[in-house]
């Protein structure tokens, strides 16, 4: 993935953040997150060592408050903030547009993975109907071919389950990362689920009636 900040561009960036008030490290951390839609979440070891440098430089300026270190701009690091604004703006249209990038990558993964979910329920419809019919070695607890049925219903249940549990989990820690969720993002979830619904409908029927379900 292509760096969301380019060589010199996060100091200046977190000029700009000290200019809006003083912050901690923490805040510091969880607005650089808030800004770029969670797409870049920045570590202990980036921040504070930067913060030193724009100390040495006169800055900014730190305190303790209590367990907290906060950091404050100095007029120097004001000066800096105001002569460099249009280089402020630059890096402000390159976050929108990786933000935009990153959501774009969530559209298409979403889509391919509804698109090969799709394509595993026709391929698993036609491989049933070519089979013969079930059949259960006798004397087994599965000669009722129904108990085999309820089997692949958990295992259905199961994998339902898991894809569910799996993006709750994604958009979870997207969110909580700071990161944003488009209305249009949620709404290619929707179509793709109701897409593939209706392609496992499709095929349900056509193993009852034993025809090709549509594609």
């Amino acid at each position: 993935m292509t760096p969301v900040f380019s060589h010199g561009d996060l100091r200046l960036y977190l000029l700009s953040l000290l200019d809006e008030g003083p912050r901690h490290g923490y805040d510091i951390m969880q607005a650089l997150s808030d800004r770029t839609g969670g797409t870049y979440t920045a570590s202990a070891g980036t921040i504070y060592p930067r913060l030193a440098k724009l100390e040495e430089e006169g800055l900014v300026t730190k305190t303790v408050d209590g367990r907290k270190t906060v950091y404050e701009i100095t007029d120097a690091g004001r000066a800096e903030v105001a002569s460099r604004a249009g280089d402020l703006e630059g890096i402000e249209a390159g976050l929108a547009d990786s933000v935009r990038l990153i959501a774009d990558e969530v559209r298409g993964s979403v889509r391919e993975a509804m698109k090969s979910l799709r394509a595993d329920l026709a391929a698993a419809s036609t491989q049933e109907r070519a089979q013969p019919a079930y059949s259960a070695p006798t004397g087994t607890p599965q000669d009722d071919p129904r108990v085999f049925s309820r089997e692949q219903l958990h295992r259905a249940d199961a994998a339902i389950n898991e894809f569910r549990a799996g993006v709750r989990s994604d958009l979870r820690s997207h969110i909580a990362r700071g990161g944003s969720l488009e209305a249009s993002l949620v709404d290619t979830l929707a179509t793709a689920l109701e897409s593939a619904a209706a392609a496992l409908r499709g095929s349900l029927q056509g193993a009852q009636t034993g025809t090709t379900p549509p594609r």
